[in-house]
């Protein structure tokens, strides 16, 4: 029988420490492995449920007209800006996002006002137009479809589509653009919905 302190020995217990620490390194790649794994279903899971609720809202949505297309002459640009799209929701709630027709998708975005309307080009997606008449103004907020910017940050046109009143929000790559958008959109809703305002002044 060897004592313990007998080299032997020493050798055993060296052996058992480097046996228990190898089969303790063996568990916890298996654990790690095992929680990167789980990880990876949570949000493949989340990710198909986005996607799924998306489509959902675009197949509820499917009433909606498909928005106009710009015309062949658009006439000549009274404001340009170039920014960020952030999407658009019903009017009035901010949350309520519209995904039909590719308004649902994010992406850079060039809009023109000129007399006959918003032109907004989209790279990357779909493009749409604004047709004067179906303009309903625009103001400044700070929020759209789940996008919270500083407060005046973002420019939200309102407009018709349809039956629907939308609106859509965008941030100018130079916030200080913002107001003019306001003002001329405003103006352009107010003679689209009076009218009579150009006709009394022009009988004066």
């Amino acid at each position: 029988m060897t004592s313990p302190g007998h080299p032997v020995a020493g050798l055993a217990r060296f052996a058992g420490l480097a046996a228990e620490q190898k089969s303790q390194d063996v568990t916890d790649w298996a654990a790690r492995i095992g929680w990167i794994v789980g990880l990876l279903l949570v949000i493949a899971l989340v990710y198909w449920l986005m996607r799924e609720g998306w489509k959902w809202r675009g197949t509820l949505q499917g009433d909606l007209p498909e928005p106009p297309r710009a015309p062949a002459e658009p006439g000549d640009p009274e404001l340009s800006m170039s920014g960020r799209y952030h999407g658009s929701t019903t009017a009035g709630q901010w949350l309520d996002r519209i995904v039909a027709h590719g308004l649902g998708t994010r992406s850079r975005a060039e809009l023109t006002l000129t007399d006959r309307g918003v032109h907004v080009v989209r790279p990357g997606a779909r493009d749409f137009f604004i047709p004067a008449a179906q303009l309903r103004g625009a103001r400044l907020d700070k929020g759209i479809a789940g996008k919270v910017l500083a407060e005046g940050g973002l420019l939200v046109i309102t407009w018709q589509l349809g039956e629907k009143l939308i609106d859509s929000g965008f941030r100018s790559d130079h916030a200080a653009e913002h107001p003019a958008w306001v003002d001329a959109l405003s103006s352009a809703d107010n003679d689209q919905n009076h009218p009579s305002n150009q006709t009394e002044g022009a009988e004066r």
